[in-house]
């Protein structure tokens, strides 16, 4: 999961300490498995918001781990021309390659580590391939997509595009320098990511080191959604057990707690 490193963590800004006697961990209320399946032409995907509480997602609609899967030559696979209306979709690729075009003009290439933020607005209709040498050779797919609703006075918006590259993302450590975060979009412990948001989010893509702890703090007024892309370990001060391919749902306070289990399968 290389998406963006860095040599030392220690040099980055740090995410606030938690104030312990005033701010209240969110206790997890729902902790549930993403089933598998297929998307587009036939990637694998794992549908990360099945079996979640309605209310408890909003504002987002779903959200899709793409891969992880290593194609063999001839292999890699992509969606073919579709439409959208009324959310974004935001595309994260954490391993491989991925072409987007669509009807506004939009579109790029995105690989580890950046974004593509499709406005879908009034109605767009777009494409998502991988490139044809990376058709030809094969390789690594992973990443995520995210669709995100749009408010009622925006669902007719005119369609826009955001290319959020890699070297755009604000990097964050923990206090203990124990987890690496990337703040792709939104406001988290003083610090903002680079993507515009037409709905109030906060979108966090964190790396815990084995056993480390990451006490985050959190708008009060939003949601707030742990999804495990790989590894195991803990969500909640009660300590829940999470594995990878599991959403955890948190409920009322000012902080989420993420703790990493001290031995990871390999």
């Amino acid at each position: 999961m290389p998406a963006v490193t860095v040599p030392d963590i220690t040099l980055l800004a740090r995410t606030p300490v938690a104030d312990l006697l005033t701010a209240r961990p969110r206790p997890v209320i729902s902790l549930s498995t993403a089933p598998s399946g297929f998307e587009g032409e036939g990637f694998p995907v794992r549908r990360a918001f099945m079996g979640a509480p309605l209310a408890a997602i909003d504002p987002f609609i779903m959200l899709d781990q793409m891969g992880e899967v290593e194609y063999a030559p001839g292999e890699p696979k992509g969606t073919p021309w579709h439409p959208h209306r009324g959310f974004e979709t935001v595309t994260y690729m954490l391993d491989g390659i991925l072409d987007h075009r669509d009807s506004n003009g939009g579109g790029g290439r995105i690989s580890d580590g950046d974004t593509q933020w499709m406005t879908a607005g009034g109605g767009i209709l777009h494409i998502e391939t991988p490139p044809e040498f990376l058709v030809a050779s094969g390789g690594l797919f992973h990443g995520f997509q995210l669709w995100v609703n749009l408010p009622r006075a925006k669902k007719w918006s005119p369609p826009a595009y955001q290319d959020i590259r890699s070297s755009e993302v604000k990097l964050l450590a923990s206090p203990d320098g124990g987890t690496l975060l990337r703040l792709i979009a939104g406001d988290v412990g003083g610090h903002s990511g680079p993507g515009s948001t037409q709905t109030p989010i906060a979108l966090v893509h964190a790396t815990l080191q084995p056993g480390a702890e990451l006490d985050l703090p959190w708008r009060t007024d939003f949601n707030a959604l742990v999804y495990a892309l790989s590894g195991r370990g803990t969500v909640g001060a009660e300590r829940v057990g999470i594995q990878a391919g599991q959403l955890a749902v948190y409920g009322a306070g000012d902080r989420i707690v993420v703790k990493a289990s001290e031995h990871q399968d390999q």
